[in-house]
Protein backbone atom coordinates (compact mmCIF):
# COMPACT_ATOMS: atom_id res chain seq x y z
CA UNK A 1 0.00 0.00 0.00
CA UNK A 2 2.82 2.36 0.89
CA UNK A 3 4.42 1.71 -2.50
CA UNK A 4 1.17 2.41 -4.33
CA UNK A 5 0.72 5.71 -2.46
CA UNK A 6 4.27 6.72 -3.41
CA UNK A 7 3.55 6.02 -7.07
CA UNK A 8 0.31 8.03 -6.97
CA UNK A 9 2.06 11.03 -5.41
CA UNK A 10 4.90 10.83 -7.91
CA UNK A 11 2.54 10.70 -10.89
CA UNK A 12 0.43 13.53 -9.54
CA UNK A 13 3.46 15.72 -9.04
CA UNK A 14 4.52 15.15 -12.63
CA UNK A 15 1.17 16.38 -13.97
CA UNK A 16 1.07 19.38 -11.64
CA UNK A 17 -1.51 18.13 -9.10
CA UNK A 18 -0.99 18.64 -5.37
CA UNK A 19 -2.77 16.33 -2.89
CA UNK A 20 -3.62 17.76 0.51
CA UNK A 21 -2.99 15.88 3.73
CA UNK A 22 -6.65 14.91 3.98
CA UNK A 23 -6.74 13.81 0.33
CA UNK A 24 -9.67 16.01 -0.75
CA UNK A 25 -8.17 19.23 -2.21
CA UNK A 26 -6.62 19.45 -5.69
CA UNK A 27 -5.06 22.50 -7.37
CA UNK A 28 -3.50 22.79 -10.81
CA UNK A 29 -0.14 24.49 -11.31
CA UNK A 30 0.41 24.04 -15.05
CA UNK A 31 2.44 26.97 -16.31
CA UNK A 32 0.80 28.93 -19.17
CA UNK A 33 2.38 28.80 -22.61
CA UNK A 34 3.58 31.96 -24.33
CA UNK A 35 2.34 33.00 -27.77
CA UNK A 36 4.24 35.83 -29.45
CA UNK A 37 2.57 38.06 -32.03
CA UNK A 38 4.42 40.58 -34.17
CA UNK A 39 2.35 43.64 -35.16
CA UNK A 40 2.58 47.17 -36.47
CA UNK A 41 2.54 50.01 -33.94
CA UNK A 42 -1.17 50.74 -34.39
CA UNK A 43 -2.32 47.37 -33.06
CA UNK A 44 -4.71 47.49 -30.12
CA UNK A 45 -7.01 45.04 -28.37
CA UNK A 46 -9.26 45.51 -25.36
CA UNK A 47 -8.13 43.87 -22.14
CA UNK A 48 -11.36 41.90 -21.82
CA UNK A 49 -11.05 40.34 -25.28
CA UNK A 50 -7.40 39.45 -24.74
CA UNK A 51 -8.11 37.92 -21.33
CA UNK A 52 -10.87 35.75 -22.77
CA UNK A 53 -8.40 34.04 -25.10
CA UNK A 54 -5.63 33.82 -22.52
CA UNK A 55 -7.89 32.27 -19.89
CA UNK A 56 -9.51 29.80 -22.26
CA UNK A 57 -6.19 28.45 -23.54
CA UNK A 58 -3.95 29.00 -20.48
CA UNK A 59 -1.59 31.20 -22.46
CA UNK A 60 0.23 34.50 -22.11
CA UNK A 61 0.02 36.47 -25.35
CA UNK A 62 3.01 38.73 -25.95
CA UNK A 63 2.95 41.46 -28.59
CA UNK A 64 5.98 42.85 -30.39
CA UNK A 65 5.15 46.21 -31.95
CA UNK A 66 7.58 46.67 -34.81
CA UNK A 67 7.02 50.06 -36.43
CA UNK A 68 4.74 50.95 -39.32
CA UNK A 69 3.56 48.26 -41.72
CA UNK A 70 6.50 48.51 -44.09
CA UNK A 71 9.08 48.46 -41.29
CA UNK A 72 7.39 45.53 -39.55
CA UNK A 73 7.27 43.51 -42.76
CA UNK A 74 10.98 44.16 -43.38
CA UNK A 75 11.82 42.96 -39.88
CA UNK A 76 9.78 39.78 -40.36
CA UNK A 77 11.51 39.07 -43.68
CA UNK A 78 15.00 39.65 -42.27
CA UNK A 79 14.24 37.26 -39.39
CA UNK A 80 12.48 34.57 -41.45
CA UNK A 81 15.18 31.94 -40.76
CA UNK A 82 14.84 32.60 -37.04
CA UNK A 83 11.38 34.14 -36.58
CA UNK A 84 10.83 36.71 -33.87
CA UNK A 85 7.26 35.57 -33.22
CA UNK A 86 4.67 32.87 -33.88
CA UNK A 87 2.26 35.10 -35.80
CA UNK A 88 2.46 38.30 -37.81
CA UNK A 89 -0.56 40.61 -37.88
CA UNK A 90 -0.98 43.84 -39.81
CA UNK A 91 0.48 43.25 -43.25
CA UNK A 92 -1.80 44.94 -45.78
CA UNK A 93 -2.41 44.55 -49.48
CA UNK A 94 0.25 47.13 -50.33
CA UNK A 95 2.96 44.82 -48.94
CA UNK A 96 1.26 41.41 -49.15
CA UNK A 97 2.85 39.98 -52.28
CA UNK A 98 6.34 40.86 -51.07
CA UNK A 99 5.88 38.87 -47.87
CA UNK A 100 4.34 35.95 -49.75
CA UNK A 101 7.24 35.90 -52.20
CA UNK A 102 9.67 35.74 -49.27
CA UNK A 103 7.84 32.72 -47.84
CA UNK A 104 7.56 33.99 -44.28
CA UNK A 105 4.20 32.29 -43.57
CA UNK A 106 2.87 28.76 -43.11
CA UNK A 107 -0.43 27.95 -44.79
CA UNK A 108 -3.53 27.64 -42.60
CA UNK A 109 -7.08 27.38 -43.91
CA UNK A 110 -9.09 28.48 -40.89
CA UNK A 111 -12.67 27.18 -40.71
CA UNK A 112 -13.72 30.79 -39.92
CA UNK A 113 -12.99 31.73 -43.53
CA UNK A 114 -16.48 30.42 -44.29
CA UNK A 115 -17.82 33.60 -42.64
CA UNK A 116 -15.59 35.97 -44.65
CA UNK A 117 -16.53 37.20 -48.15
CA UNK A 118 -14.27 36.02 -50.96
CA UNK A 119 -13.41 39.61 -51.92
CA UNK A 120 -11.13 39.87 -48.87
CA UNK A 121 -9.26 36.62 -49.53
CA UNK A 122 -6.41 37.78 -51.74
CA UNK A 123 -4.10 34.86 -50.96
CA UNK A 124 -5.50 31.61 -52.35
CA UNK A 125 -2.76 29.58 -50.64
CA UNK A 126 -4.02 30.70 -47.21
CA UNK A 127 -0.63 31.90 -46.00
CA UNK A 128 -2.14 35.26 -45.05
CA UNK A 129 -5.74 35.45 -43.86
CA UNK A 130 -7.83 38.65 -43.92
CA UNK A 131 -8.68 40.20 -40.55
CA UNK A 132 -9.97 43.73 -41.16
CA UNK A 133 -10.32 46.45 -43.77
CA UNK A 134 -10.52 50.20 -44.06
CA UNK A 135 -11.18 52.57 -46.95
CA UNK A 136 -8.91 55.54 -47.51
CA UNK A 137 -11.16 58.27 -48.91
CA UNK A 138 -11.36 62.02 -49.23
CA UNK A 139 -13.24 63.66 -46.36
CA UNK A 140 -14.70 67.14 -46.38
CA UNK A 141 -15.82 69.68 -43.80
CA UNK A 142 -19.61 69.98 -44.28
CA UNK A 143 -19.89 73.35 -42.52
CA UNK A 144 -17.25 74.98 -44.73
CA UNK A 145 -19.17 74.23 -47.90
CA UNK A 146 -22.50 75.31 -46.42
CA UNK A 147 -21.08 78.63 -45.19
CA UNK A 148 -19.37 79.34 -48.53
CA UNK A 149 -22.31 78.30 -50.71
CA UNK A 150 -20.31 75.64 -52.51
CA UNK A 151 -21.24 72.14 -53.56
CA UNK A 152 -18.73 69.68 -52.09
CA UNK A 153 -16.75 67.47 -54.49
CA UNK A 154 -18.33 64.14 -55.40
CA UNK A 155 -15.54 62.54 -57.45
CA UNK A 156 -11.79 62.68 -57.88
CA UNK A 157 -12.34 64.58 -61.14
CA UNK A 158 -13.99 67.41 -59.22
CA UNK A 159 -10.80 68.23 -57.34
CA UNK A 160 -9.13 69.69 -60.41
CA UNK A 161 -11.93 72.22 -60.97
CA UNK A 162 -11.12 75.89 -60.20
CA UNK A 163 -13.60 76.18 -57.30
CA UNK A 164 -11.52 73.66 -55.32
CA UNK A 165 -8.21 75.47 -55.74
CA UNK A 166 -6.30 75.78 -52.42
CA UNK A 167 -8.82 73.50 -50.65
CA UNK A 168 -7.17 70.05 -50.69
CA UNK A 169 -4.53 68.54 -48.38
CA UNK A 170 -3.01 65.09 -48.97
CA UNK A 171 -0.18 63.04 -47.50
CA UNK A 172 3.16 62.17 -49.08
CA UNK A 173 2.98 58.51 -50.26
CA UNK A 174 6.66 58.05 -49.47
CA UNK A 175 6.07 58.73 -45.77
CA UNK A 176 2.39 58.00 -45.11
CA UNK A 177 0.23 54.89 -45.39
CA UNK A 178 -2.98 56.80 -46.27
CA UNK A 179 -0.90 58.92 -48.64
CA UNK A 180 0.23 55.78 -50.46
CA UNK A 181 -3.32 54.44 -50.47
CA UNK A 182 -4.64 57.64 -52.05
CA UNK A 183 -1.89 57.53 -54.67
CA UNK A 184 -2.97 53.97 -55.46
CA UNK A 185 -6.59 55.12 -55.74
CA UNK A 186 -5.54 57.55 -58.47
CA UNK A 187 -3.48 54.86 -60.21
CA UNK A 188 -6.40 52.44 -60.10
CA UNK A 189 -8.76 55.06 -61.53
CA UNK A 190 -6.58 56.80 -64.12
CA UNK A 191 -3.99 54.12 -64.91
CA UNK A 192 -0.26 54.49 -65.49
CA UNK A 193 0.86 57.05 -66.66
CA UNK A 194 -2.58 58.71 -66.58
CA UNK A 195 -2.35 59.21 -62.82
CA UNK A 196 0.60 61.58 -63.33
CA UNK A 197 -1.52 63.82 -65.56
CA UNK A 198 -4.14 63.91 -62.81
CA UNK A 199 -1.55 64.86 -60.20
CA UNK A 200 -0.20 67.61 -62.47
CA UNK A 201 -3.72 69.06 -62.49
CA UNK A 202 -3.89 68.83 -58.69
CA UNK A 203 -0.58 70.66 -58.42
CA UNK A 204 -1.94 73.36 -60.72
CA UNK A 205 -4.87 73.63 -58.32
CA UNK A 206 -2.39 74.13 -55.44
CA UNK A 207 -2.83 70.83 -53.60
CA UNK A 208 -1.00 70.85 -50.24
CA UNK A 209 1.23 67.86 -49.43
CA UNK A 210 2.24 67.04 -45.84
CA UNK A 211 4.18 64.13 -44.41
CA UNK A 212 1.56 62.30 -42.35
CA UNK A 213 -2.12 61.90 -41.56
CA UNK A 214 -1.90 63.59 -38.15
CA UNK A 215 -0.61 66.85 -39.63
CA UNK A 216 -3.15 66.75 -42.46
CA UNK A 217 -6.18 65.99 -40.29
CA UNK A 218 -5.34 67.73 -37.02
CA UNK A 219 -3.53 70.81 -38.35
CA UNK A 220 -4.30 71.60 -41.98
CA UNK A 221 -7.91 70.37 -42.15
CA UNK A 222 -10.41 73.21 -41.60
CA UNK A 223 -12.20 71.21 -38.87
CA UNK A 224 -9.00 71.55 -36.82
CA UNK A 225 -8.52 75.24 -37.55
CA UNK A 226 -6.58 74.85 -40.78
CA UNK A 227 -7.44 76.29 -44.18
CA UNK A 228 -8.10 73.09 -46.15
CA UNK A 229 -11.67 71.69 -46.03
CA UNK A 230 -10.85 68.56 -48.08
CA UNK A 231 -8.45 65.97 -46.64
CA UNK A 232 -7.35 62.44 -47.36
CA UNK A 233 -8.57 60.36 -44.42
CA UNK A 234 -10.76 57.27 -43.94
CA UNK A 235 -14.31 56.25 -44.73
CA UNK A 236 -14.63 55.61 -41.00
CA UNK A 237 -13.66 59.16 -39.99
CA UNK A 238 -17.21 60.64 -39.96
CA UNK A 239 -18.68 58.13 -37.46
CA UNK A 240 -15.59 58.48 -35.30
CA UNK A 241 -16.17 62.24 -35.22
CA UNK A 242 -19.50 61.44 -33.55
CA UNK A 243 -18.21 58.73 -31.20
CA UNK A 244 -15.24 60.73 -29.92
CA UNK A 245 -16.76 64.24 -29.94
CA UNK A 246 -15.83 66.17 -26.78
CA UNK A 247 -19.35 67.58 -26.75
CA UNK A 248 -22.01 65.03 -27.78
CA UNK A 249 -23.30 65.51 -31.33
CA UNK A 250 -26.02 63.77 -33.34
CA UNK A 251 -24.56 64.14 -36.82
CA UNK A 252 -20.97 63.91 -38.10
CA UNK A 253 -19.47 67.26 -39.13
CA UNK A 254 -17.61 65.58 -41.98
CA UNK A 255 -18.49 63.32 -44.88
CA UNK A 256 -16.51 60.86 -46.99
CA UNK A 257 -16.47 60.83 -50.80
CA UNK A 258 -17.16 57.23 -51.81
CA UNK A 259 -17.98 57.48 -55.52
CA UNK A 260 -16.57 54.86 -57.88
CA UNK A 261 -12.78 54.79 -57.82
CA UNK A 262 -12.46 57.55 -55.21
CA UNK A 263 -11.27 55.31 -52.36
CA UNK A 264 -8.62 52.64 -51.93
CA UNK A 265 -9.41 49.67 -49.73
CA UNK A 266 -6.67 48.56 -47.35
CA UNK A 267 -7.09 44.98 -46.16
CA UNK A 268 -4.99 43.74 -43.24
CA UNK A 269 -3.92 40.14 -42.85
CA UNK A 270 -2.49 37.78 -40.25
CA UNK A 271 -0.37 34.71 -40.83
CA UNK A 272 1.46 32.00 -38.92
CA UNK A 273 5.19 32.60 -39.24
CA UNK A 274 7.23 29.74 -40.68
CA UNK A 275 9.16 27.88 -38.02
CA UNK A 276 6.79 28.53 -35.13
CA UNK A 277 7.08 26.08 -32.26
CA UNK A 278 3.47 26.79 -31.25
CA UNK A 279 1.58 25.80 -34.39
CA UNK A 280 -1.54 24.48 -32.61
CA UNK A 281 -1.85 27.55 -30.40
CA UNK A 282 -1.14 29.84 -33.34
CA UNK A 283 -4.06 28.30 -35.24
CA UNK A 284 -6.32 28.92 -32.25
CA UNK A 285 -5.30 32.60 -32.18
CA UNK A 286 -5.94 33.01 -35.92
CA UNK A 287 -9.39 31.47 -35.40
CA UNK A 288 -10.00 33.84 -32.51
CA UNK A 289 -9.03 36.89 -34.60
CA UNK A 290 -11.51 35.84 -37.28
CA UNK A 291 -14.31 35.09 -34.81
CA UNK A 292 -17.03 37.52 -33.68
CA UNK A 293 -15.51 38.44 -30.28
CA UNK A 294 -12.27 39.82 -31.72
CA UNK A 295 -13.94 41.11 -34.89
CA UNK A 296 -16.46 43.20 -32.97
CA UNK A 297 -13.65 44.66 -30.86
CA UNK A 298 -11.71 45.91 -33.90
CA UNK A 299 -13.51 49.15 -34.83
CA UNK A 300 -13.18 50.99 -31.53
CA UNK A 301 -9.65 49.71 -31.02
CA UNK A 302 -8.03 50.26 -34.42
CA UNK A 303 -10.58 52.30 -36.40
CA UNK A 304 -10.90 49.59 -39.06
CA UNK A 305 -13.72 47.19 -39.78
CA UNK A 306 -14.32 43.47 -39.41
CA UNK A 307 -14.23 41.13 -42.38
CA UNK A 308 -16.44 38.55 -40.65
CA UNK A 309 -19.94 39.20 -41.96
CA UNK A 310 -21.46 37.95 -38.69
CA UNK A 311 -19.75 40.61 -36.58
CA UNK A 312 -22.07 43.38 -35.39
CA UNK A 313 -21.08 47.03 -35.64
CA UNK A 314 -21.78 49.81 -33.17
CA UNK A 315 -25.04 51.58 -34.07
CA UNK A 316 -23.15 54.79 -34.88
CA UNK A 317 -21.16 53.03 -37.57
CA UNK A 318 -24.25 51.53 -39.11
CA UNK A 319 -25.92 54.95 -39.20
CA UNK A 320 -23.07 57.10 -40.49
CA UNK A 321 -20.54 54.83 -42.17
CA UNK A 322 -20.28 55.21 -45.95
CA UNK A 323 -18.70 52.17 -47.60
CA UNK A 324 -17.69 52.53 -51.27
CA UNK A 325 -19.32 50.00 -53.55
CA UNK A 326 -16.52 50.19 -56.11
CA UNK A 327 -13.23 51.24 -54.53
CA UNK A 328 -10.22 51.65 -56.77
CA UNK A 329 -8.25 48.43 -57.15
CA UNK A 330 -4.58 47.72 -57.74
CA UNK A 331 -3.40 44.15 -57.26
CA UNK A 332 -0.77 43.31 -54.62
CA UNK A 333 1.49 42.01 -57.40
CA UNK A 334 1.27 45.29 -59.31
CA UNK A 335 1.99 47.25 -56.15
CA UNK A 336 5.07 45.19 -55.33
CA UNK A 337 6.41 45.48 -58.86
CA UNK A 338 5.80 49.21 -59.26
CA UNK A 339 5.54 50.83 -55.81
CA UNK A 340 8.94 52.52 -55.80
CA UNK A 341 8.72 53.70 -59.41
CA UNK A 342 5.23 55.10 -58.83
CA UNK A 343 6.37 57.00 -55.74
CA UNK A 344 9.49 58.32 -57.48
CA UNK A 345 7.52 59.47 -60.52
CA UNK A 346 4.91 61.08 -58.24
CA UNK A 347 7.70 62.91 -56.39
CA UNK A 348 9.07 64.29 -59.65
CA UNK A 349 5.68 65.60 -60.70
CA UNK A 350 4.34 66.86 -57.36
CA UNK A 351 7.36 67.92 -55.31
CA UNK A 352 9.76 69.02 -58.05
Amino acid sequence: MRGNLFIIILVCSLVGVTISACGTTETTSIEPQTLTIMTHDSFSISEQVLDEFQNEHNVNVRFIKSGDTGTAVNKAILAKDKPLADIFYGIDNTFLSRALAEGIFESYQSPLLADIPDEFELDQNYDALPVDFGDVCLNYDIEYFVENGLEPPATLDDLINPQFKDLVVVQNPATSSPGLAFLLATIGKYGDPGYLDYWEDLVANNVLVVNDWEVAYYQEFSRAGGSRPIVVSYGSSPPFEVIYAETPIDEPPTAAIVSDGACFRQIEFAGILSGTQNRDLAEKWIDYMLGPTFQEDIPLQMFVFPVNQNAELDETFVQFLAVPENPSFVSPEQITANRENWINDWTEVVLR
